[in-house]
């Protein structure tokens, strides 16, 4: 909606600009030409006038040729007019005087001065009604810019909404696709031009998108479905083997962690399945999850990998906190949050705690920068320090899992030694 109120934006501007520059360079040249066009014009008749007075004078010197436009010329000594000592040294042509009247009022006219064969001719022409037409000139051609300025503006106005109408209802059409949760043709509703060659190539887009969406959506489920048919079989039969009277404490340790790996790959291809179909089913079908008995089987099933490391892992409940979500996401996130803590402690502790509206993970590891905090949840990145490996998809997962439900799911190194935390934050999905 933005970049559309810019674009209108500059249309209307443009058309503003255009109207403005065109009208005012209108006026400008309109006021060059008659500046131009008057000055030779009165130029040349007041120079014929006073080339034929002068003319007149020098064929007949006793016919006096006064007029009202001829103010005076002087044959050598004698004066036939009085004439202001400010013309006498004036060369022949044409001359712009300025003289101040009794009243103080400034007059400007034009002099036409004629010198041959000792007689010097003048004749003036008062030019300040020309100077009040080029006023009143200036005033009119001013109005003409302003009218024509928002004139532009209106044409551009009504314009920009005729233009950028069929764009808007692409944008509705595609905000649409939303509310019916399908791409339906858009080339079909618009005219053969732009914004229908434009919706012509949404409408391939789309076609390809779909088609990329539709095989996603068919891998994921024949892998879910690939999948789970064995984990189920290595299930049951890790079941059937621990019931068996014969087995050893050792063997059946290991069938037990043989069936909590089992689990994990579940539970993982059930939340991976749900992030690529990017489908949020917990509230829909009102499953709650114990926050605190996920976190208790993720640390048993975790156990193993301290193997001989000095390390303690223990659950601190301080308040019942439920999440509507399946237990195989909380379970996934959860798992990786541990896991990686215990992964990188050496030595300590790592204390999983539960609070009112969120599970901290807190270890005794290396800890980490505070400016890596938010990279470590980027895809491929992984962290540095004892026991970095891996593919970097860890902490990714869990990020998208939390989008997934409207959780906030941070890290941060710890202030009172070495180590971090990771936090997972309920409350914007409405735990308990």
């Amino acid at each position: 909606m933005q970049s559309r109120r810019k674009l209108r934006f500059r249309l209307i501007l443009s058309f503003a600009l255009f109207g403005f520059g065109l009208s005012a360079l209108f006026a400008v040249a309109s006021l060059y030409v008659r500046y131009k066009v008057e000055n030779q014009l009165v130029a040349g008749a007041l120079q014929s006038d006073v080339d034929q007075a002068v003319d007149k004078t020098i064929a007949n010197p006793n016919q006096p040729v006064a007029s009202e436009l001829v103010e005076a010329w002087i044959k050598s000594d004698r004066t036939l007019y009085k004439m202001p000592l400010a013309w006498q040294n004036l060369d022949t042509g044409i001359h712009d005087m300025y003289e101040t009247d009794a009243s103080g009022h400034v007059k400007h006219y034009k002099l036409a001065v004629r010198r041959k064969d000792g007689i010097i001719g003048f004749v003036r022409y008062d030019i300040s009604r020309e100077d009040l037409g080029k006023r009143q000139l200036i005033t009119s051609l001013i109005s003409a810019v302003v009218l024509f300025s928002l004139l532009s503006l209106a044409i551009g106005l009504w314009l920009s909404r005729k233009v950028l109408k069929p764009v808007s209802e692409l944008a509705r059409r595609l905000r649409d696709f939303k509310k019916t949760g399908r791409a339906e043709p858009l080339a079909v509703h618009f005219a053969d031009d732009e914004v229908g060659e434009l919706a012509q190539a949404l409408d391939e887009y789309a076609k390809r998108l779909t088609a990329i969406v539709e095989r996603d959506r068919e891998f994921n489920s024949d892998v879910s479905h690939e999948l789970r048919t064995p984990l189920a079989v290595i299930s049951s039969t890790t079941e059937l083997l621990q019931g068996s009277p014969d087995l050893t404490d050792k063997l059946r340790e290991r069938l037990k962690r043989i069936e909590r790996a089992s689990r994990q790959a579940t539970e993982l291809i059930e939340a991976l399945l749900l992030l690529s179909r990017a489908e949020r089913r917990g509230p829909t079908r009102g499953e709650t999850t114990d926050v605190a008995k996920v976190a208790s089987d993720v640390i048993e099933s975790q156990r193993p990998q301290i193997r001989d490391k000095p390390v303690d892992i223990e659950l601190v409940q301080n308040d019942a906190i439920t999440v509507n979500a399946p237990a195989s996401v909380l379970s996934v996130a959860l798992t990786n949050l541990i896991g990686n803590a215990i992964k990188y402690t050496l030595e300590g502790r790592v204390t999983v705690t539960v609070e009112k509206g969120r599970v901290d993970v807190i270890d005794t590891g290396p800890g980490i920068k505070p400016e890596d905090a938010e990279r470590l949840f980027q895809r491929g990145v992984r962290g540095e320090g004892a026991g970095g490996s891996g593919a970097g998809l860890g902490l990714a997962i869990v990020r998208r899992l939390c989008e997934l439900y409207s959780w906030d799911v941070s890290m941060r190194p710890r202030t009172d030694t070495n180590g971090a935390i990771a936090t997972i934050v309920f409350v914007r999905s409405g735990s308990d």
